[in-house]
């Protein structure tokens, strides 16, 4: 069992205490936080898989090729390829925060 204890203004404390109020039970109410979060997750990570998708298209490698490369200091610093590593960071990072939360 969890007791958690957020530190927040009064403000959202009291619309926070609104919305777990219409919920049946503090269980639903956790579960549809979490839900949320894996929903923002996979909509970020599919953004994130598009984005890739050009840079992969254009330079006609995969963003794991190509991050390995970046990485050993294979490939120079060009403006695209510092975003592209970028990019590639942010879906490694979502990616496994999504899987810390399945």
């Amino acid at each position: 069992m969890l007791d958690l204890h957020l530190n927040v203004q009064p403000h959202t404390a009291k619309r926070l205490m609104k919305i777990l109020e219409s919920y049946a039970d503090p269980e639903s109410f956790a579960q549809n936080i979490i839900g949320y979060q894996v929903a923002e997750l996979k909509r970020g990570i599919l953004n994130l898989q598009l984005d890739l998708q050009e840079y992969e298209s254009q330079y006609q490698m995969t963003s794991a090729a190509f991050y390995q490369q970046f990485s050993q200091g294979d490939l120079d610093d060009r403006e695209a390829f510092l975003t592209w590593a970028g990019l590639y960071e942010m879906l490694r990072e979502n990616e496994a925060r999504l899987q810390e939360l399945a």
